[in-house]
């Protein structure tokens, strides 16, 4: 029996317009009337996740939101952050030795902020931080090692083929001390060590008192594979790379054809 739902959000519950449908919508009343536990799992921040949790409108109950690919938890009762991690000023002193030599920009998350340390936002940041409905700001060294917030993750910014020669020249030895994830084109997503989306759900879960057998989730990304292999029951979307088809229970259909939806009767709604 399910009783925890993990849901990606861009490619996966969101259409390719970033349109959370009427189907969708219904779909989830459903299941949450059914007595399953509602996680939207995503790399997006905070701020572009509560207006598409509002549209669900499930303001009565207390579910959940796993946002930075896992660097923190929050229950939408009172958008408290109950889990996460963060990176240490070290390590972003560390990130930045990486930029001299190279074409790309580094972005910093905080609950409510977009920053690009120490330079002018690009396009790319630019257009990244529309995404969640938030201006890019620039952040200096000093502001950003002093603790004075917490700094979930970071990512390095640029055009597809820069981020596409970052990523051979460096990842390997970013992933020494880090998670790394190439989640976009132009986007290489630097988390703390151990931290993912699925580390964020079993924190969660075993708080829930649910087992991974009875949770079901819902990927279509690189982003979304621990989360799909923790998942007692894994569904990959029709719009999902084959490499992440493969690693699924299930296939369900695209995100412009209400797949999510689609799963939910199959599997929960029977």
């Amino acid at each position: 029996m399910i009783k925890l739902l993990a849901l990606d959000m861009d490619g996966t519950l969101l259409n390719s317009q970033k349109e959370l449908t009427k189907p969708q919508i219904e779909a989830i009343h459903k299941a949450v009337e059914n007595g399953v536990k509602l996680v939207l799992c995503t790399g997006r921040m905070l701020t572009g996740v509560r207006p598409y949790f509002d549209q669900l409108g499930l303001d009565a109950e207390n579910e959940y939101v796993i946002v930075n690919n896992g660097c923190s938890t929050h229950q939408t009762s009172d958008w408290k952050l109950i889990d996460w991690a963060e990176l240490s000023p070290e390590q972003i002193k560390y990130l930045a030795t990486f930029l001299p030599e190279s074409a790309m920009q580094l972005t910093l998350f905080d609950e409510d902020h977009y920053y690009v340390l120490e330079d002018e936002p690009n396009q790319y940041s630019r257009a990244d931080a529309s995404l969640v409905s938030v201006e890019p700001t620039i952040l200096s060294m000093e502001d950003a090692t002093n603790q004075s917030r917490h700094l979930f993750q970071a990512m390095f910014v640029g055009t597809e083929e820069a981020t596409e020669a970052f990523e051979r020249k460096h990842a390997a030895t970013l992933r020494k001390d880090f998670d790394v994830v190439r989640s976009q084109d132009v986007l290489l997503e630097i988390l703390p060590t151990g931290t993912n989306k699925a580390s964020a759900l079993k924190t969660l879960a075993e708080r829930l008192q649910i087992l991974p057998e009875e949770i079901m989730a819902i990927g279509d990304a690189n982003n979304d594979i621990e989360m799909l292999e923790f998942a007692g029951l894994s569904i990959a979307m029709g719009n999902a790379s084959d490499r992440i088809k493969s690693l699924a229970d299930d296939i369900t259909d695209t995100n412009d054809q209400d797949g999510v939806a689609k799963a939910i009767y199959k599997h929960i709604i029977h």
